[in-house]
């Protein structure tokens, strides 16, 4: 596999398809608002130094390397990201929960989740929302694999990694959606600065369908990846039709077997997970959704939330509901800290 750097975007600022507002005009790159909506109006689907005694040195340099084999081993098992905002992106108030804290109705409103904390409804963040000093660490990269190339954004190292997260878009959109600052209230923005303040690698990429190429393509940039950070527990978020993909890849036995917890935000259900790979080895699952989403109704992904629960009463899944919210509102709210931490705690 070979990869190589694609220049960044023009810095001109995007216009969107759908609205024809022009984007945000912040210093770096500027991407295309993204067809997935959060109100009704907008739903589109250091070396070691000095010398030891010339008889020990051999003994030494052994417990040495021994020393840092089992210390990455017990730091890889041991891996909990550290805080970022996490006050300003904390949950409103609990409405209601159940299923011993499985599943939880958020306070969601939207005068108050996004009116009150963009500073441009929907389009731009407040600043205290975002630090885009992580894009010195982000990067337009190309992967050559055999199922074609995958053209991705990486924020974070990408090798040595302690974790990695992937976003897979939905309908309409690209690589470009899962590291936009300043859409979604600033949250792509967090879970770069949580990647790359925690040794991790966070992946947005472009990929051909939500089918078998584009499940192909995912599984060929996560296996690239996973192989220069062999240590590194693997998360893959899916945004409404990109869930497709999270399904696939659980089915898959190369991905079911290797990925460590996946994340379903406003998106859609499968029941061949029962018979995947992914789901015998209890990776955790994350469901987020708005109450109100007209694409993909909050009913159903319950229904079958409460179906994996029915399978085993302890598999590790979690329900988030946004009372009141829409198609993107998990995407917005989602608190990625408390999600993956959970996650990292459960993984297999």
């Amino acid at each position: 596999m070979a990869i190589r750097t694609v220049l960044p975007p023009s810095g001109l600022p995007a216009i969107s398809p759908s609205r024809g507002e022009i984007g945000s005009v912040d210093a770096g790159p500027h991407f295309i608002r993204p067809t997935i909506g959060e109100s009704w109006r907008d739903i589109q689907s250091p070396p070691l130094r000095g010398r030891w005694p010339a008889g020990q040195r051999g003994a030494c340099a052994l417990l040495i390397s021994m020393f840092f084999l089992f210390s990455f081993a017990a730091y890889a098992d041991a891996v909990e990201l550290k805080p970022f905002k996490d006050n300003l992106f904390a949950y409103p108030a609990i409405l209601s929960s159940a299923n011993n804290g499985a599943y939880t109705v958020i306070d969601y409103r939207e005068l108050r989740d996004i009116n009150a904390r963009d500073e441009i409804p929907e389009r731009r963040a407040q600043a205290q929302y975002v630090d885009t000093s992580v894009r010195k660490m982000q990067q337009d990269l190309s992967l050559k694999t055999d199922a074609g190339s995958i053209r991705h954004v990486a924020v974070g190292r990408t090798q040595g990694a302690s974790i990695i997260v992937l976003y897979l878009h939905g309908q309409g959109g690209s690589r470009k959606q899962g590291v936009d600052d300043f859409t979604f209230g600033g949250n792509f923005n967090r879970i770069k600065n949580l990647m790359a303040s925690n040794g991790g690698l966070y992946l947005s990429p472009d990929f051909s369908d939500f089918g078998d190429t584009g499940a192909a393509q995912i599984a060929a940039l996560i296996g690239h990846y996973a192989e220069r950070s062999p240590g590194a527990k693997i998360f893959v978020a899916c945004g409404s039709m990109g869930g497709a993909l999270c399904w696939k890849l659980a089915a898959r036995k190369d991905m079911g077997g290797r990925i460590d917890g996946l994340l379903l935000l406003g998106s859609l259900w499968d029941e061949t997970f029962f018979s995947s790979p992914a789901f015998k080895r209890r990776v955790p699952v994350f469901f987020g959704q708005g109450s109100k989403d007209p694409v993909f109704p909050v009913e159903k992904q319950e229904a079958f939330f409460r179906s994996i629960l029915a399978k085993s009463k302890t598999y590790p899944a979690r329900f988030v509901r946004f009372e009141t919210g829409t198609h993107g509102t998990p995407i917005r709210m989602t608190d990625w800290r408390g999600t993956l931490n959970w996650m990292l705690s459960k993984a297999p």
